[in-house]
């Protein structure tokens, strides 16, 4: 039976920001609350292994080695700018599929053959996805906190052909800080240009005095909507240009040593998969952990050796200068350490001892702290440690099949533990500041969790946060384990970044969520008027994102208002980049043209993140499903009409797949009770507080495709209508994937194989570049595992016909007497349909789209 730890504090789960001055904010429910990021977000997270307990899947060798995402040059001068992606620019129903996953380009050949989409205007940006392409000039419902307005802010993200490259320092308004950009009115005669944020005039030094308007868009910050600063050669002295696109920072693999056997062959298998998917001048070191910490010497040619440290405590200065200025060597490029690195993974021993796993002795913070005092080497004793290195920032891959249980860092084998609370609260902290220190030293810790054993959540996740990595569930080693190892390895980051958001004196920034902490005034430049939001970002990767709510100060006077957003970092190339992103929006009076602008999936996204931060605990998550019926509910009165001659409300069309977002929302596994356990639920709601839009999108409502005949597929609403014996179907989930073969087809040996052969490539495309990989399960209709899959259905089979067919066209191609068998097969439960909890709220539902 799994044990339930006391209450304790946990540590600060998401990224919560909320600038200054303090807003009171109105509650959906009509009355004045604290604002939910007055108060710092915390997760209440007893530890369980993950829900799912499918046979060990032993790793692919060698496994798909797909680049997680399309690797930057040093620099690229482009001639022009232009955008390559539509999907900032359109709004996805919920039952489409972005060309972007997770925030990279999905190859052509996995698109419908079409011409190239064109290039986005200036006001529509890659990076940037609004609420709403346009401003409601009215404060009170523009602030209506039911809806909102905002942003999601993907400023790491990379995109070809990228945005203009700029080797010089950027022009900057000497009394607010915003920089000059496309929108500035600028003086040909004497080449001064006005702020669009503050309005203040500013000098340019005569560079910009030119003959004709046109002549300005000879400056890339003049005619692009978002422009790369790049400082480099004298500047930074430790620069090395780097030819190779495919590089990555030196990489240490941190392996638990208190494996089962069955456990430990499927992690070998992972491990001897990973290090040959690696470039050959990546540079890699390897960790072993238990009671002890093992460092292995590569230095000794295919013999296996390593230094020992104890792990009851943290290492010693003696004892790491010992190994930095020893013989040894402990990191080495692949191409001289491969066959070395197989000899060190096939060596590796199951756990001897006859102790339950939750029991047994694993340092892993003692572990983590050796394999920094060598990335810091030398640099360990210059002032605050740091020295730059060309090649990239450095990563810890930690592979963990249990707690931290021994040495610094760790916690009591039991939950049941007297001082159990006090302990573990003492533990996060350590964690916190460890993960500080690898961040101030440009690396990144991911925890990658396999097995059954509980993980003690809480204690681990503010290692992977607070130095910008992140914390994964896996069943077992297998597979999805090898290939979100590889993937983690080669993501783009960048380290040191600072985020900056701008915007007119009509607008401000209310909330901010996302992978970072709130700057401190010293560690930026600051103006003599400068009302811009900064944030510190543990690192910047094109997987991430931040969503920015916002609100109007008053009426809007103005026909457009302006928003900058910045972010400052060193690139894996240790060039200093500065990336400025300006967007403008119009203004309308009329309700109808703000509301035809709201894009819905954007919209649903923000509101998720919004309301999945405040799901701290089991209880909370309920009180947050409340939540989702109250917005709703007053969106309807806000926005929508009420129906003659009745107490109902009908949502506004333009809105028409807001609440069906919402509704998979209340549902699915970040706030519904599908998902078994706390543990996964809090490592969810982290991934997706910190997801890029489209990995979001899809976590909050799943794509639902069918195969069919002829290997083609069809795109239907995720409703359980879809669950036809003669058919598979596709549900995409974000991190999870769920193939399901009817009963029907799976009798049919070879067309069964055929289709889920079909379903099985479809779903590695669309996840093919998405961080982390999902997991790939497939079943049988009727299956134990086939709930999984019927649970994030919308369970539309209660509806009337005539509704099932107006939301469901695909049920008019069935012959009545497949139409009486889809009926028969469904089996009763209380959950209610889309159109019944519409109803249920005293909404009418709106018109499929």
């Amino acid at each position: 039976m799994e044990e339930t730890p006391p209450p304790h504090p946990s540590p600060q789960f998401p990224a919560v920001f909320t600038p200054p001055p303090p807003t009171t904010a109105v509650s959906s429910r009509g009355s004045p609350s604290p604002s939910p990021a007055s108060a710092p977000a915390h997760f209440s997270t007893p530890p369980g292994p993950p829900v799912f307990s499918s046979p060990l899947r032993p790793a692919a060798v060698p496994f798909r080695a797909t680049p997680a995402s399309p690797q930057p040059v040093p620099f690229a001068s482009r001639a022009a700018y232009s955008s390559s992606s539509s999907s900032a620019a359109v709004s996805l129903p919920t039952s489409s599929g972005p060309h972007f996953l997770n925030g990279a380009v999905t190859p052509s050949s996995h698109l419908p053959s079409a011409a190239p989409p064109p290039s986005p205007p200036p006001e529509e940006s890659p990076y940037v996805l609004f609420s709403a392409r346009k401003v409601l000039k009215q404060k009170k419902l523009l602030n209506a906190p039911s809806l909102g307005f905002g942003a999601l802010v993907s400023p790491g993200r990379e995109v070809a052909p990228g945005p203009e490259t700029v080797e010089r320092d950027p022009r900057r308004c000497l009394n607010c800080g915003a920089y000059v950009n496309l929108y500035c009115d600028v003086l040909i005669g004497s080449g001064q240009w006005q702020c669009v944020i503050c309005k203040k005039m500013n000098g340019s030094e005569g560079e910009f005095v030119v003959s004709s308007k046109h002549d300005l868009l000879q400056w890339p910050e003049l005619a692009s909507s978002a422009v790369d600063y790049v400082q480099s050669g004298n500047r930074r002295p430790g620069f090395v240009p780097v030819p190779d696109t495919r590089v990555s920072g030196p990489i240490f693999i941190l392996i638990d040593e208190c494996l089962d056997e069955a456990h430990l062959q499927h992690l070998q298998g992972s491990l001897h998969a990973f290090v040959d998917s690696l470039p050959p001048t990546a540079r890699i070191g390897i960790i072993t952990y238990g009671r002890t910490v093992s460092v292995y010497d590569f230095s000794e040619g295919a013999a296996v050796s390593a230094d020992v440290l104890p792990g009851n405590k943290s290492p010693t200065h003696e004892s790491l200068k010992a190994i930095i200025y020893g013989t040894g060597v402990y990191l080495s490029p692949v191409h001289a350490s491969l066959p070395v690195a197989h000899t060190i993974f096939s060596s590796l021993r199951p756990y001897q001892l006859s102790i339950p796993e939750v029991s047994r002795d694993r340092c892993i913070g003692a572990a983590v702290e050796v394999a920094l005092g060598i990335i810091q080497g030398p640099a360990a004793e210059v002032s605050r440690g740091i020295i730059k290195r060309s090649g990239g920032n450095y990563r810890i891959l930690v592979c963990a099949g249990g707690p931290s249980t021994f040495g610094p860092g760790s916690v009591p084998h039991s939950v049941q533990h007297p001082n159990y609370a006090y302990l573990e609260k003492t533990a996060i902290k350590w964690m916190e500041r460890l993960g500080h220190e690898a961040q101030r030293h440009s690396t990144v810790v991911d925890i990658l969790c396999a097995g059954t054993c509980p993980v003690r959540v809480p204690v681990l996740q503010p290692l992977a946060k607070c130095s910008g990595g992140v914390l994964l569930l896996h069943d077992d080693f297998g597979e999805a384990f090898g290939v979100n190892l590889q993937r983690a390895s080669t993501r783009a980051a960048g380290s040191h970044g600072l985020f900056e958001i701008r915007c007119s004196d009509d607008m401000l920034v209310t909330q901010v969520i996302g992978p970072g902490e709130e700057a401190s005034p010293d560690s930026h430049e600051t103006f003599k008027h400068d009302t811009s939001f900064c944030i510190q970002m543990h690192s910047v990767e094109e997987t991430q994102s931040f969503s920015v709510s916002m609100e109007a100060k008053g009426d809007i006077k103005n026909d457009f208002v302006y928003f900058q957003f910045a972010v400052h970092y060193s690139n894996m190339y240790q060039a200093e980049i500065t990336r400025v992103i300006t967007m403008r929006l119009q203004t309308v009076d009329g309700l109808s043209a703000y509301l035809a602008s709201v894009q819905d999936d954007v919209a649903s996204v923000i509101i998720g993140k919004r309301t999945v931060l405040r799901a701290r605990t089991a209880l909370d998550a309920i009180d947050m499903r409340l939540t989702i019926d109250e917005r709703v509910k007053d969106i309807a009165f806000k926005f929508g009409t009420q129906v003659p001659k009745s107490k109902l409300y009908r949502f506004p069309k333009e809105l028409a797949s807001l609440p069906e977002c919402l509704f998979h929302l209340r549902r699915g596994p970040l706030l519904g009770s599908i998902v078994g356990h706390e543990d996964e639920r809090s490592v969810l709601r982290n991934l997706f507080l910190n997801a890029s839009f489209d990995l979001s999108l899809r976590m909050l409502a799943p794509r639902c495709i069918m195969h069919r005949e002829g290997g083609t597929f069809e795109e239907l609403p995720a409703y359980d209508l879809a669950m036809q014996s003669n058919a598979a179907v596709v549900l995409d989930h974000g991190t999870d994937i769920f193939i399901w073969l009817g009963a029907e087809l799976a009798a049919q040996e070879g067309q069964s194989a055929a289709a889920l052969a079909a379903c099985r490539t479809l779903a590695e495309e669309l996840s093919e570049l998405r961080f982390p990989a999902p997991r790939i399960l497939s079943f049988k209709e009727g299956s134990s595992q086939a709930r999984y899959f019927v649970s994030r259905l919308i369970p539309a089979h209660k509806d009337p016909t005539y509704e099932q067919e107006s939301r469901f066209p695909q049920l008019r191609t069935l012959t009545p007497e497949q139409r009486a068998r889809l009926k028969s097969s469904f089996i009763h439960f209380d959950d209610h349909s889309f159109c019944e909890w519409m109803r249920s709220l005293k909404l009418v539902p709106p018109e499929p789209c």
